[in-house]
């Protein structure tokens, strides 16, 4: 084995420079797109144009109402809350030793979808409206976020309970998310019975997740909640990696098994709570970015955590972009979109293994 100047194995720190790189190369593609979709829709935006107008210079009065009002806080929701998914389910996987796990599989997304629907419908913590700036607009959105919270609470401690039983094994696990999931959809289905045409109409539309729908107050606090779970993540970077390898390791280790389960599922749901309460269900994001990731840098969530971040994100704002400009000049929910590209993408990856 072959040593550097400072005695560490020239391998093992060309394996850390490979895997540093994928995460720079991941930033500058952000930025690069994020570039690129606020420049591009209705009005094509130069390049030029689009960095003049974000570092204050008025280049045009309509590109500074167009990319301030709509397209800028549109294009950040995505990264924002593709980050947040991805990450939420790629620590779902590392503490549930579930390679299936993530928001939408399990169930959570569905609890705290219906959680929001309970709140503005029942609660009369919304107005429902059918017009073209959004189907609902929620009234009070920090107690929306706190009612779909509880509901994804209930969806993880079910979770938590299953996956400390002896016979729980992943295809058990995955079962019960999607007998969870399948509740809840019920319970959403319910209310949509009692609601009248205006309301119904409003609910369908709201499921369907978009990041149109978000503000600049909303976004603030999808970042935040993101962030402060992000945090807690990376401080824990180590335990996920000896939870990996067994509860029974992990104890050896010194982990507290139980305590960082618990942390992190509630992390993991708050984040998606936050997320799906502002802007409706958006599956397969959680559960197909970790998993790519996976394939090209391993397992080591020192690494594995901040690419999950950087892939979901530009995966969503890809395909919100793609969205906005496939049928325009209607615009295509973003759900829709990763729901037909995360499903194939995922069977491929499950077939093709680790090859």
């Amino acid at each position: 084995m072959h040593f550097d100047d400072g005695q560490i194995p020239v391998e093992y720190s060309r394996h850390i420079r490979q895997k540093s790189f994928f995460i720079a190369a991941g930033l500058l593609l952000c930025g690069a797109m994020l570039i690129t979709s606020i420049g591009m829709g209705p009005v094509s935006i130069s390049a030029p144009e689009t960095l003049l107008t974000l570092l204050g210079d008025t280049v045009s009065k309509r590109f500074d109402l167009i990319i301030w009002n709509i397209r800028l806080p549109q294009a950040l929701t995505a990264l924002a809350s593709g980050a947040g998914l991805s990450v939420a389910g790629a620590v779902m996987q590392a503490i549930l030793r579930n390679p299936l796990g993530s928001p939408f599989t399990l169930g959570i997304s569905h609890a705290a979808a219906f959680g929001a629907a309970v709140s503005v419908m029942l609660l009369d913590l919304g107005t429902m409206t059918s017009s073209n700036v959004g189907a609902v607009a929620i009234n009070s959105p920090y107690l929306t976020t706190m009612v779909a919270f509880g509901f994804s609470l209930i969806a993880t401690f079910a979770i938590i309970a299953i996956s400390r039983t002896r016979r729980a094994t992943p295809e058990v696990m995955v079962l019960t998310g999607v007998a969870l999931g399948a509740l809840f959809t019920a319970g959403t289905m319910f209310l949509q019975y009692f609601a009248d045409d205006v309301q119904l109409a409003a609910m369908v539309f709201w499921t369907f997740g978009d990041v149109a729908r978000a503000t600049w107050s909303e976004l603030g606090i999808i970042c935040a909640v993101t962030a402060v779970a992000y945090i807690w993540f990376t401080a824990n970077r180590w335990n996920f990696n000896a939870i990996e390898a067994g509860d029974e390791t992990a104890k050896g280790l010194g982990v507290k098994v139980e305590r960082v389960r618990m942390t992190g599922m509630l992390l993991a749901s708050l984040v998606t709570a936050v997320i799906v309460s502002f802007l409706g269900i958006i599956g397969f994001v959680g559960l197909v970015c970790p998993h790519m990731v996976r394939r090209i840098i391993g397992d080591d969530y020192r690494f594995l955590l901040p690419a999950s971040c950087i892939t979901g994100a530009v995966l969503l704002l890809a395909a919100d972009t793609a969205a906005r400009l496939m049928l325009a000049p209607n615009v295509l929910p973003v759900s829709v979109l990763t729901a037909f590209l995360g499903a194939p993408v995922f069977i491929w990856l499950i077939i093709r293994g680790n090859k």
